[in-house]
């Protein structure tokens, strides 16, 4: 058996962000691999007309768990959600389930974020740093805790070029950001967030840089860690190829081309997609969880998940590749034939973001009406320009990461745990 599977038998693990992508795959690996485990804690918000086993029930009823279940039959009742929102300074958990959480926690995977690039100061503020923090507050209370790894974003300094695997610090301290956000009217938090955020293209970048100040300032004695993915995607082996559950980054990008919608796309053909896929960066995550709890680094460590150093890949390559296989395997019912091409300044972009995107959307918005159907493309058009727009930063340009850590990580794994790793590395 695997050293890293063997290790998490028995744990109590603590999950935040479980029903996210990356979540999700990191519970069907620990149940498929350690099934010994003896619970994964979810934080669960509540909803309206559902109760949290309705919630755990439905994230599990996917394809995704289809091969878990068979090694794994009672995994149902290795998952115990617990009530809680981070949209709380108190993250609103129970106290009997606060409780138990504290006495029976030995591992906690930070996962949760909000990865909206466009979301509002405030509200990535409180996701994104003020959760950490309250997080780690939890987890200086929890005697049985052996690591706790927190799920950061290669791009927290992306206003780098080359990014070493330290915690930089901003300009603010997170704690005087925090309280701000607290009197702060919306209007004035609008007007100074570009001034806040500086050189770095969103509040999703720039909150996930404090993020990481504060695990630097506020773990104490905990045995921390810090996991940096590029652009994370689709599974690549495990527990099969190709499963993803959302149209967010590049998985929107390939869709959006295969159906003939996105012909043109501002970017540099040249610039390396530094891609990741999810069941790769859940490794590492399994492998760093356990060095951290056996070895016990002095520091914090940070780990960067990506590809460009290892395996680059260019948005040009990519971009023939995508439409090869469009070639080969259609999409069924696509708009237009697939076609993508590259432009390289704001003119060009904007006169084929009339042309080939919004003017045929119009068009075909009109023969719907015409029809007597709901015209739609117009307004799936638009929300796909904004999304491309958004994305326009990081298609645009190149970074290199440090991998020193990743490297020392290797040097420590079992033959079976290395082999595992670098088949997804």
């Amino acid at each position: 058996m695997s050293m890293i599977a063997a290790f998490y038998g028995g744990k109590s693990i603590l999950i935040t962000g479980a029903t996210g992508f990356m979540g999700k795959v990191l519970i069907e690996k620990l149940l498929r691999t350690s099934s010994e485990l003896r619970a994964i804690y979810v934080l669960v918000r509540p909803k309206a007309g559902q109760t949290l086993q309705q919630r755990v029930h439905q994230m599990l009823d996917c394809k995704l768990f289809d091969k878990v279940k068979e090694v794994c039959p009672d995994l149902h009742a290795k998952i115990r959600p617990i009530s809680a929102d981070l949209d709380h300074n108190d993250l609103a958990i129970g106290k009997e389930d606060m409780q138990e959480l504290l006495s029976c926690t030995n591992i906690v995977f930070h996962c949760a974020a909000t990865v909206r690039f466009d979301d509002h100061l405030r509200h990535a503020v409180q996701l994104n740093v003020k959760a950490t923090q309250q997080l780690l507050l939890m987890a200086s209370q929890m005697p049985k805790l052996e690591a706790f790894i927190h799920i950061s974003t290669a791009f927290a300094n992306c206003n780098l070029k080359h990014i070493d695997e330290v915690v930089y610090p901003c300009p603010v301290e997170p704690k005087q950001i925090m309280d701000s956000m607290e009197w702060l009217d919306d209007s004035i938090i609008e007007e100074i967030t570009p001034k806040l955020i500086g050189d770095r293209p969103n509040t999703y970048t720039y909150t996930k840089a404090l993020g990481e100040m504060v695990v630097q300032q506020e773990s104490g004695n905990l045995n921390m860690a810090i996991v940096r993915p590029s652009i994370v995607g689709a599974t690549w082996q495990e527990p099969f190829p190709g499963w993803v559950d959302n149209l967010n980054g590049p998985s929107g990008l390939i869709i959006a081309t295969g159906k003939g919608l996105l012909r043109s796309i501002r970017a540099t053909p040249m610039a390396v997609a530094d891609l990741i896929p999810v069941d790769t960066v859940v490794n590492l995550t399994l492998a760093v969880g356990w060095y951290t709890a056996v070895h016990r680094p002095k520091s914090t460590l940070i780990y960067h998940c990506t590809s460009g150093n290892l395996n680059p890949c260019k948005w040009g390559d990519m971009g023939l590749q995508v439409l090869a296989t469009f070639e080969k395997i259609p999409l069924e019912r696509a708009f237009r034939r697939p076609y993508a091409d590259f432009t390289t300044n704001s003119i060009t972009t904007h006169y084929w973001n009339t042309v080939s995107h919004r003017a045929p959307a119009l068009i075909y918005d009109f023969y719907l009406r015409l029809t007597g159907r709901k015209p739609r493309f117009t307004k799936l058009m638009n929300r796909l320009l904004k999304t491309i727009s958004m994305l326009e930063y990081f298609i645009n340009n190149s970074w290199e990461w440090s991998t020193g850590n990743m490297e020392m990580l290797m040097s420590e794994l079992s033959p079976e745990d290395k082999r595992e790793l670098r088949s997804t590395y």
